[in-house]
């Protein structure tokens, strides 16, 4: 099992979240973060003068079958794209064990297949 956790741009949460739906991911956590990068750069957008380390970013966070690990990042990658600085980031780490709640039933069978 793999958890994927992406930080993308809030303006391509939508987008995001729809293809991941479309692509049977059952289930995912997202929340609002902020965060600090290395890559700055001054931007003009409708007159207004920001910089591209303040831009509103969404967390992702998915669980999933090691199998379905290369689809999901294919899918964040093209659908969160936009070719500017600050696009986000992708992690990919091992998850040594699930549990459910309700069943007591413990790994990789608490989660769901795809359908």
């Amino acid at each position: 099992m793999k958890r994927i956790e992406a930080i993308i741009r809030k303006t391509r949460f939508e987008e995001v979240k729809d293809a991941l739906l479309h692509s049977d991911i059952d289930w995912f956590e997202y929340h609002d973060v902020h965060g600090i990068g290395q890559a700055r750069q001054e931007r003009i957008y409708r007159g207004v003068q920001y910089s591209t380390d303040v831009i509103e970013r969404v967390a992702i966070t998915i669980v999933c079958r090691d199998q379905f690990v290369t689809p999901t990042v294919k899918v964040l990658l093209k659908v969160a794209h936009t070719g500017e600085v600050g696009d986000g980031r992708i992690f990919v780490s091992e998850m040594i064990d699930v549990w459910s709640i309700r069943t007591g039933e413990n790994g990789d069978t608490v989660l769901r297949d795809k359908k």
